[in-house]
């Protein structure tokens, strides 16, 4: 059986280059008259700075800072990605109602992939990634790489320039 595709996942980290891969992603949603969800992943702050704020400022003033600014800062970011959709869309205005939902998520990167791609039942991911080193990836990797290693869900993988 030949695979369609009428769910793409489309999992930005708001860089410069992101666009290319929303490219590839609208591409195949003409291609298969498939709907594409955009989700950014806002990455949690690193324990130790958590840990630090919170013996300066107590931890129930961070709590609330914290609930606040994200709420705030989640929305700032999904007009955003509502803006940058309109804008490389604006050439092909048809194509803007292939934008089925726009997602901001908190946490891990990787999980939230793997987590929004189960609960939209995507047939496919198209994320972009910058190439940083063999070094880099042997030590960390990247996040389009560590979804690759944990889906059963085929993941177009963009590459980006610098």
């Amino acid at each position: 059986m030949i695979p369609t595709y009428s769910t793409i996942l489309y999992a930005t980290d708001l860089t410069e280059n992101a666009a290319h891969a929303f490219r590839h992603a609208i591409s195949l949603a003409k291609a298969y008259d498939a709907q594409i969800h955009i989700l950014h992943m806002m990455q949690e702050m690193d324990a130790s700075v958590i840990s630090y704020v919170s013996s300066v400022i107590g931890e129930e003033k961070l709590a609330g800072i914290e609930f606040d600014h994200e709420k705030e800062l989640r929305e700032q970011i999904r007009v955003k990605l509502d803006r940058f959709a309109a804008e490389e869309l604006a050439d092909y205005p048809e194509e803007l109602a292939r934008v089925a939902s726009i997602t901001v998520g908190y946490g891990n990167p990787v999980a939230g992939v793997l987590t929004e791609a189960d609960r939209l039942s995507a047939e496919l991911i198209v994320m972009g990634t910058h190439g940083k080193g063999a070094l880099r990836y042997a030590f960390l990797g990247s996040v389009a790489e560590k979804v690759l290693r944990k889906t059963l869900r085929p993941v177009l993988v963009v590459p980006l320039g610098d």
